[in-house]
């Protein structure tokens, strides 16, 4: 099993309902010595995992795209850098329990600021809740939504 850090962790059961970003994290050691970015994709077995922990409704035919983003402001707002971005999921899709991605992270010029976008199209959701966090190692666990009962 994956080791988990909460100062690594985007968002935990973030309820999303508009298009958000989450908690962000600050590469600020990376950025000591006038180094203004880091490649986190080359430091070894870094992973991104992003799971649904309630389900998504929507009076609509609502879709989320999540990306991974870097920036040099902490509101990802000022021209930020995307590292990976999944296409657009369904609302049916997702249901607790459902994983997004587990994905090694990409190698690239990583700002200062790290976090994760949810972008809500067509209509607004009115439940669904995420998690999203960085780790180290892979494996093959199955996650569930928190509150489970596991036989």
């Amino acid at each position: 099993m994956a080791l988990l850090d909460s100062l690594n962790e985007f968002s935990t059961a973030q309820a999303v309902t508009a298009s958000t970003i989450s908690n962000v994290i600050d590469l600020l050691p990376a950025a000591i010595g006038g180094n203004t970015v880091t490649d986190l994709g080359a430091q070894g077995e870094l992973y991104l995992t992003i799971l649904v922990q309630k389900t998504v409704t929507s009076g609509g035919a609502s879709t989320v795209t999540f990306s991974l983003e870097s920036d040099s402001t902490a509101d990802l707002a000022t021209s930020a850098t995307v590292h990976w971005t999944s296409a657009e999921i369904a609302k049916a899709t997702l249901v607790a329990g459902y994983e997004v991605v587990t994905i090694k992270l990409p190698q690239g010029a990583y700002e200062r600021y790290l976090g994760v976008r949810y972008t809500v199209s067509t209509a607004n959701l009115t439940a669904g809740n995420f998690d999203a966090f960085l780790h180290t190692g892979i494996d093959n666990q199955r996650y569930y939504k928190t509150g489970s009962l596991i036989a």
